[in-house]
């Protein structure tokens, strides 16, 4: 995986503060292979909470981390309580790792 460990836990921290609640991320992408080169950051955030507004929620997700990790290429899925399943989810989930 190609975030550090203070990247990790500064990802984990900004998505909780954000969301105000515990959240599950998962880092997939060319990010979690060790053998590859740079890349943007592709994040799957999943949360039981329901989110009144998920665009808005997204942008202030998207702004926060870019904040805190400094400017770089940054995807993020966002699943909240209310969102259908779809396959980008669970290809999220099955290639990525969990932070």
């Amino acid at each position: 995986m190609r975030l550090t460990p203070f990247q990790e836990q500064i990802t984990k921290n900004t998505v909780n503060r954000v969301l105000g609640t515990e959240n599950r991320v998962w880092l997939f992408g060319s990010r979690v292979n060790d053998a590859l080169r740079g890349g943007d950051i592709d994040l799957l955030v999943e949360t039981e909470a329901i989110l009144s507004n998920r665009a808005q929620t997204l942008c202030r997700l998207h702004g926060a981390l870019i904040y805190a990790l400094g400017e770089r290429k940054l995807d993020i899925l966002l699943k909240d309580a209310r969102t259908r399943d779809a396959p980008v989810f669970n290809i999220a989930k099955r290639t990525g790792v969990m932070l």
